[in-house]
Formats: structure tokens, sequence, C-alpha cells
């Protein structure tokens, strides 16, 4: 079992830049591959990026790709998401989730066995 805490939300304008974190409890971090997803009101959660277990390996939402980067830190049991160049449609609730498979990077939610509660992003146009 794993408890995930989102912080780093806010208001920023656009253009501008906003880290987000992720604290886990639990003494198995390090095995599990982590995401971020998020969701806008109306509209289905979606991926937008994640983290192999060892931090290797990376994926992102097309989305996102070149602005957004995920890294992790085992040590400190956290995982990040930099965001830059934010757009307002970046605009939504931020969720990191942990996946305990240890398989291949996946961008279905459904997969994903423990979540944060949440943190609003709001980027002002």
């Amino acid at each position: 079992q794993v408890q995930l805490v989102e912080s780093g939300g806010g208001l920023v304008q656009a253009g501008g830049s906003m880290r987000l974190s992720c604290a886990a409890s639990g003494r198995t971090f390090s095995m599990y591959n982590m995401g971020w997803f998020r969701q806008a009101p109306g509209k289905e959660r979606e991926f937008v990026a994640a983290i192999f277990w060892r931090g290797a390996n990376t994926r992102y939402a097309d989305s996102v790709k070149g602005r957004f980067t995920i890294s992790r830190d085992n040590a400190k049991s956290t995982v990040y998401l930099q965001m830059n160049s934010l757009k307002a449609e970046d605009t939504a609730v931020y969720y990191c989730a942990a996946d305990k498979s240890m398989l291949a990077l996946r961008n279905i939610s459904g997969v994903y066995d423990y979540w944060g509660q949440g943190t609003q992003v709001t980027v002002s146009s």
C-alpha cells in the first residue's frame, strides 16, 4: 500500500512554469512506475507523463512533449512534474499515480493502482 500526496499547484500566467511534486509513503516507492494524469472540467482524465521505476525511461503525451519533464528521486520517495511554457489548455486537476506492475510505461489510468487526491493547476491567458 502506498499513499500519494501532490503539491505545487496554483495559478500561473500563460507561458510560465510550475513544478508539481508527489510525495509517497511506504517503502516500495522505488519499485513503482509513476505517472501523472490530469482532468479538466467536463473532460475525461488523460495521461500526461510516466517514468519507469528505475527512472531511466519516460513517456509523454504528445500535447506536453517538449514542455513537461517528469523525474523522480527514489531517496525522497518523490516524483516531480516540471511544466514549462504553460498554456490555458493545461488547466486541470493533476493527479499522480503509482503502477506496481513494473512493466512497460502505460498511459491508461485504469492500470494504475494508487492515486493521489489531485492538485489544481490554473493557467490564465
